[in-house]
């Protein structure tokens, strides 16, 4: 495949005589040709208060974590941080959770996706999974580059970023946006998808009301809100799905992951769940839980018992 001009103009900055270089950042897309973006004065906001916080995303990128060549398996994760569509919890759900893959041989990519916003951008409700698409497209344009499989490419997302993964496993052939090269001609379909403590459903009285307004606004369209509740949209074609999710999560019920769960096996999906009985909202790693951080080993199980 060519790779344009802008993406091989950050390669040639990015290589070294080992490869792609650690935390190396690559826009998803070309320069000025961001689809459904207002051209406005907003920026971009960075805070770092127990975590850093991104918020006002305007120009979406991938962050790339590689491990090293004798340790890499061949596999990838995309990461989608969480924050209800307001704000990505970036460390904490993202290049956290991508140094932890590392150690295990998987390539980890943090998706900086765009918030949607009633000023940067049109048609907002559809931002977010033209930046999932993108991301998904453009790694598996540039797996060589990033020594991974075209085929091993996972997603993860937690909360909210559980939502968009869980919404790009299943509208990942939706045509949401003009093709802007080579790249956007590849799958956009993960390979496999983890979903911790996810929002899944709109519909339901178990829904996050913060999501679910930041994503379509304080009076939804039916037929937004069908589309976005996840648990709707399963097909037999639908990645294969590992989900975990805390009982008493009283942010986004545990009932989210239960119906997700419903709908798949529903539709024949090698799913697999693991519930915990306490963890609360937004546990990433859980490195002081003993018991709730096994998700992580649970996981890494299923990865490798999928065909």
């Amino acid at each position: 495949m060519k790779i344009p001009i802008l993406v091989s103009l950050f390669l040639m900055l990015m290589v070294t005589t080992k490869g792609i270089s650690q935390d190396a950042q690559i826009p998803l897309w070309p320069k000025d040709k961001i689809p459904n973006r207002i051209s406005t004065d907003e920026q971009e906001v960075r805070k770092i208060e127990d975590i850093l916080i991104v918020s006002n995303v305007q120009e979406p990128s991938i962050e790339v974590y590689l491990p090293s060549k004798s340790n890499a398996t061949g596999q990838a994760m995309l990461i989608f941080p969480g924050g209800g569509y307001g704000i990505l919890a970036y460390d904490w759900e993202g290049s956290d959770i991508a140094k932890f893959l590392n150690g295990k041989g998987i390539a980890g990519i943090v998706v900086k996706y765009r918030l949607p916003s009633d000023t940067s951008q049109k048609e907002k409700q559809y931002v977010p999974l033209i930046d999932a698409q993108r991301a998904l497209r453009l790694v598996r344009g540039m797996a060589k580059e990033f020594d991974i499989q075209q085929h091993k490419i996972g997603i993860i997302g937690f909360s909210a970023g559980g939502h968009l993964a869980a919404s790009l496993g299943t509208h990942y052939d939706a045509p949401l946006y003009k093709p802007q090269d080579t790249f956007d001609a590849l799958s956009a379909k993960p390979d496999f998808m983890a979903l911790g403590y996810p929002v899944i459903t709109f519909g339901e009285p178990s829904t996050h009301r913060g999501s679910q307004v930041n994503l379509l606004g304080e009076e939804p369209n039916a037929d937004l809100v069908t589309y976005f509740s996840i648990e709707k949209q399963v097909t037999k074609d639908t990645p294969a799905t590992f989900l975990f999710h805390a009982t008493d999560d009283e942010a986004v019920p545990v009932e989210n992951s239960l119906l997700f769960f419903k709908a798949l096996k529903a539709k024949g999906v090698s799913t697999t769940m693991h519930i915990y009985p306490e963890g609360g909202h937004g546990f990433s790693l859980a490195t002081k839980n003993e018991h709730l951080r096994g998700w992580t080993e649970r996981m890494f199980e299923w990865i490798n018992s999928l065909k």
